[in-house]
């Protein structure tokens, strides 16, 4: 391919909004162009990328006996009425009507569709199992777009499904892609740490998430470097040492002026933070104030809060809300008020004597006990981990790290088969519901972490894997020198004709622009043809991952761009 008739064009400076080298580096080196907020253009070098990256996941699909099929991007919203989500996902969903006036839904992942299959398709357990995946575009209205390529509103996902007639099953087909993922990643050269998820809108019973390791990552990560136990911090327990058995003490109003956060009334009163417990308020979806108590050196882990609360989402509360349930802002406490159900973690359950709110401005109570004091509605775990808590395994401290997630893996159960009713007929003669699994790949964002992870400051360095051409013939000084463009010429035809593609820089522009471009380009090898080269005898070829340069006898760089 001659980049003089190439759709492309590199940029000299940086995009005003890029924040991560990804995006920096695929808009400057004209991969990819910004349409709108989280919409992405892939311009035929991004596209080549795509298009190389889905092929190892493809290998990889089929070599675990996945069958690949195409689903609908549009879906009739009776299909996700009758599993619920279509009430319980919120804005990101996209939703319209057609022009009969149905409701419709642009596609955010595809077990509705999956659930609705099966129970056309399947009728016994002689059929089980099965295993399909696609390609296909999703559209999520995000209301952050972040990151380039990293979190996107329109992108593309391998998403695939398994469908067992037991949990036995399901698990097999699970380990099957916990591996297969492994390999995906190990080829895209994209290190990743499997950690265990929240479900979250999915459902089901288990999950991981394939980790990246990212300053920039949203996820933390919650990891021993003793036993290798990882997990997402929206899940994650860890080991705290346990509070001090005491007695519980006599209830004691003390005037605290000017101590609305916790590290104002611990330094007021000399005590830790760890003898305080503070109050978080929050509204559920179904209008239900709640109550969260944590010990005052914690914080809420609102997933946890969320999955205790058996509710789709959470928003603050409101002053006004908080003072009709009895409760002051900002000294505030279940102690004598009402209205609204109270979630306490479990150590704040276990603990003596806590500070709390006395629910009177300027004022806190001594020596609160959780069951003398007040009743909570539901004890649960509620905090997020922290640098240097114990690890749930082995007791060592575990290290916080950001990640951004590149592949997920999803135990359903039967969450949507039972509810579009698929169901097989079992060797007991009975109906049984089918059991899925659920697992995707964005393929946008696996191209923007290898680039994170394979780049330096003069550009891109693209994994042989990936690379949309495995060389890059670069011509300089062809006007000076008239065997230059004969030999890039004949190196090019011949590449072409071994069926082997390379990018050509045939363009008329100064050396130091095409040299600049062919390393903000990255293509593992750069072949330098040009008087100095062949002065020498051959052509210089730069390994773009080492730096290395070399001239080469030019039949040594044939049998190179032959492959």
């Amino acid at each position: 391919m001659r980049l003089s008739h190439f759709f492309f064009t590199t940029l000299r400076d940086d995009p005003a909004d890029a924040e991560m080298p990804s995006h920096r580096l695929l808009v400057r080196a004209g991969y990819v162009r910004q349409l709108g907020s989280g919409i992405y253009s892939l311009l035929p070098l991004g596209y080549r990328v795509s298009r190389r990256v889905e092929q190892v996941i493809r290998e990889e699909m089929d070599a675990i006996g996945c069958q690949e099929m195409e689903m609908p991007v549009v879906h009739p919203a009776d299909l996700w009425k009758e599993t619920g989500r279509w009430y319980s996902v919120g804005a990101e969903m996209a939703r319209f009507k057609d022009r009969g006036g149905r409701d419709m839904v642009l596609a955010m992942t595809h077990e509705e569709v999956v659930a609705s299959l099966l129970r056309d398709v399947v009728k016994s357990y002689r059929q089980l199992p099965m295993m399909i995946y696609h390609f296909q575009t999703k559209f999520r209205d995000e209301p952050r777009s972040r990151g380039g390529l990293i979190r996107v509103r329109e992108f593309v996902m391998k998403d695939s499904y398994t469908c067992d007639a037991d949990e036995a099953g399901l698990d097999a087909s699970y380990d099957l892609h916990y591996a297969a993922y492994t390999r995906i990643f190990d080829r895209l050269g994209v290190p990743t740490i499997p950690v265990a998820s929240d479900v979250g809108m999915m459902g089901g019973s288990q999950a991981h998430e394939f980790m990246f390791l990212n300053p920039a990552g949203e996820d933390v990560l919650v990891l021993c470097e003793r036993c290798g136990f990882s997990a997402n911090r929206q899940v994650a327990r860890t080991r705290v040492s346990e509070p001090p058995a005491e007695e519980p003490l006599p209830l004691e109003e003390v005037e605290t002026p000017g101590t609305a956060t916790i590290a104002d009334l611990a330094a007021f009163l000399g005590v830790g933070a760890e003898r305080t417990a503070k109050a978080l308020f929050v509204v559920t979806d179904d209008g239900r104030l709640v109550t969260a108590i944590v010990r005052g050196d914690m914080d809420v882990n609102e997933t946890k809060l969320v999955n205790a609360l058996r509710t789709t989402g959470l928003r603050p509360a409101h002053p006004d809300e908080i003072k009709a349930a009895g409760m002051v802002p900002g000294y505030a406490s279940p102690v004598g008020a009402s209205g609204a159900f109270v979630v306490v973690d479990e150590l704040i359950a276990r603990s003596a004597n806590l500070v709390a709110g006395a629910n009177r401005e300027g004022y806190h109570l001594r020596n609160t006990n959780v069951g003398r004091d007040y009743t909570p509605d539901l004890v649960a775990d509620l905090t997020s981990a922290r640098e240097g808590d114990g690890c749930p395994e082995c007791g060592a401290p575990v290290v916080l790290r950001n990640g951004i997630e590149v592949g997920n893996i999803f135990k359903l159960g039967t969450r949507y088969t039972q509810a579009l009713g698929a169901t097989y007929l079992g060797e007991d003669g009975l109906e049984h519901p089918i059991v899925m699994g659920s697992y995707g790949i964005g393929v946008g964002r696996a191209v923007a972490c290898i680039v994170e992870a394979h780049h330096d400051e003069k550009g891109i360095v693209w994994p042989a894997e990936v690379a949309p051409y495995p060389a890059h013939i670069v011509s300089i000084g062809a006007t000076k020198d008239p065997r230059v463009a004969e030999v890039a010429d004949a190196l090019h035809e011949l590449a072409f004709s071994a069926g082997r593609e390379v990018l050509y820089d045939d363009r008329d522009e100064s050396p130091g622009v095409k040299l600049t471009d062919a390393e903000l380009l990255g293509m593992p090898l750069i072949v330098t043809v040009s008087p100095r080269s062949l002065a020498a005898g051959g052509a210089e070829v730069t390994v773009r991952e080492t730096g290395e340069r070399s001239v080469r006898p030019l039949a040594e760089v044939e049998a190179l761009l032959r492959g």
